[in-house]
């Protein structure tokens, strides 16, 4: 865990994907914090990301920085205690200009099962090893060759 949160703390903006009705929901976020050994994120209880996640708990992260990528994702749990709301805002003491932990706005979720292998970082250098994994004969093997420098061409 602590390599994802180094990773979102050190990108800044990252991106959340919510589900509203049959509609894919994506917008920037910023706050990531480790409390209790649980991944979080915070929002304000009258935003429609806040509808979404309470209507559908699903979501998924995704960030990039300098050729490497992560995804998580998973349930985002509202926590609804004090001390968690405000573990968060000591984390980012800017939000609190905006926030309270007991405002009845601020809002917390965690990442249910986050240790349960819901989480990649790579890049393009583990995308190659990977498909040279499974490259079994020579056509897969020219074909994996021409992939690599597709995606190295794409990274530079």
């Amino acid at each position: 865990m602590d390599k994802v949160l180094k990773f979102l703390k050190d990108v800044e903006t990252y991106y959340l994907a919510t589900v509203e009705g049959d509609q894919p929901r994506v917008r920037p976020f910023g706050t990531v914090h480790v409390f209790e050994g649980k991944l979080y994120i915070q929002t304000g209880k009258v935003k429609d990301v806040s509808k979404q996640l309470h209507q559908n708990p699903k979501a998924e992260i995704c960030a990039f920085k300098n050729g490497e990528w992560l995804r998580v994702s998973g349930k985002l749990i509202e926590d609804d205690r004090n001390e968690a709301r405000q573990s968060m805002l000591d984390a980012y003491p800017s939000l609190q200009k905006m926030y309270k932990a007991d405002d009845g706005n601020t809002e917390v979720f965690y990442f249910e099962n986050f240790n349960e292998g819901n989480k990649w970082l790579t890049s393009w250098k583990d995308q190659i090893l990977s498909i040279y994994y499974f490259a079994k004969n020579e056509l897969l093997l020219f074909s994996f060759f021409i992939f690599a420098r597709k995606i190295y061409m794409e990274s530079i």
